[in-house]
């Protein structure tokens, strides 16, 4: 296999991650890539690795503007949840 036909998986690759939100075995699956490839990417590869890296932040971010849609519309799980990872220095915490 040429170094283009790699380069072209990894972006196929990228994009599945970035569809599944970050599913390593989604992704992989419908690429048809061994997760032991891609995790080789991973290690081999700073550029992949960056846009791995890059695609689980913005799944962070996704996530977090759900939250804040949750706690806007008064869910109380989402409020204590929050509270208990952001609001610790506050005291809001288990004992």
């Amino acid at each position: 296999m040429d170094r283009f036909d790699t380069d072209d998986r990894k972006e196929a690759m990228l994009a599945a991650l970035e569809f599944s939100l970050g599913n390593v075995k989604q992704a992989c699956d419908k690429m048809k890539v061994a997760r032991q490839t891609h995790y080789n990417w991973l290690k081999d590869d700073p550029e992949y690795k960056a846009a791995v890296d890059q695609i689980q932040e913005s799944v962070i971010d996704f996530a977090e503007s759900h939250l804040y849609k949750l706690i806007k519309e008064g869910n109380p799980a989402a409020n204590i949840f929050y509270l208990k990872t952001k609001g610790k220095s506050r005291g809001y915490i288990e004992r």
